[in-house]
């Protein structure tokens, strides 16, 4: 079917029967997932995947299985015709839509764990989120079978989960990572965004900052418990109630108590009743 110039199906079987036919065509297929709400990150995707890719087929589904009993399911931000005319400006070529019983029929009883790399941090903060999100994703690659996925870095602990689930389960994807696309202020453009107040908004920025200071003490041979103690009170002072912001492994997620390989600082904090999370690159 195609709405407002873009064509967009709700079934899996439609989905398939285009990818076929592109299959025939001998076109490599990207696969960009969204949430909808969609901003300049997830158009970033969508440029990442138009250039490597000859077809690009978009996903639109506010997945309930990620959502904790106390998120925000219900109050998700959802324009669908918004998101549509951004994806046919994008130059999207097809929009896969489904409503819930399509994706959870009466009886599904199937989900995927990603142990180990998705049990701490937002794992252990959002019990049961990353279960939601490994099997949505695990789903939308089984029926769409692009050759190549897109995922934002900003949430980069799921896309080391992703990758980890494509792995060991066989599937046969490329997970591709999109560096995060920032407000000038350095904010990470997230659908979240939205529930800021005015004041808060002003506030956020400090996240990323404080990110930007706790690398580059770590860069110059500070202590790393010390350094990422600093942040948290700053973040603290400036009227976030801090989850964590630690330093990991870049590949592993494992702790790292000095800056011996690759690392990545991940935070996450709330500002309000929003929850903010962000992270960059440490390298020794």
């Amino acid at each position: 079917m195609a709405n407002g110039g873009i064509a967009v199906v709700r079934t899996v079987a439609d989905l398939r029967a285009t990818v076929a036919l592109w299959r025939d065509e001998r076109q490599r297929i990207a696969l960009v997932p969204t949430m909808g709400a969609i901003h300049r990150g997830h158009l970033a995707l969508v440029a990442a995947a138009r250039g490597d890719c000859g077809r690009v087929a978009a996903s639109l589904f506010v997945n309930p299985t990620q959502f904790g009993p106390s998120e925000d399911f219900a109050a998700y931000p959802r324009d669908e015709a918004a998101d549509l005319a951004q994806f046919a400006a994008a130059g999207v070529d097809l929009v896969f839509a489904p409503p819930v019983d399509a994706m959870y029929p009466p009886g599904f009883a199937t989900s995927v764990t990603v142990g180990g790399i998705g049990d701490e941090l937002e794992g252990g903060h959002r019990p049961g989120h990353f279960a939601g999100v490994a099997t949505v994703v695990a789903k939308l690659l089984l029926q769409a079978l692009p050759d190549a996925a897109y995922f934002g870095e900003k949430d980069y602990q799921q896309l080391l989960v992703v990758r980890r689930l494509v792995r060991d389960l066989d599937i046969p994807a490329q997970i591709v990572g999109v560096a995060t696309v920032r407000e000038p202020d350095g904010l990470a453009l997230s659908s979240r965004n939205v529930y800021l107040a005015p004041d808060e908004r002003r506030r956020a920025p400090l996240l990323h900052q404080v990110l930007q200071e706790t690398a580059a003490a770590l860069r110059r041979g500070a202590d790393v418990a010390a350094a990422t103690g600093r942040g948290r009170s700053r973040l603290a002072a400036g009227g976030f109630a801090v989850d964590y912001l630690v330093l990991r492994d870049a590949e592993t997620l494992a702790p790292l108590d000095r800056l011996a390989a690759p690392g990545r600082l991940l935070a996450a904090a709330r500002l309000g009743r929003t929850r903010l999370i962000d992270n960059v690159a440490v390298a020794p």
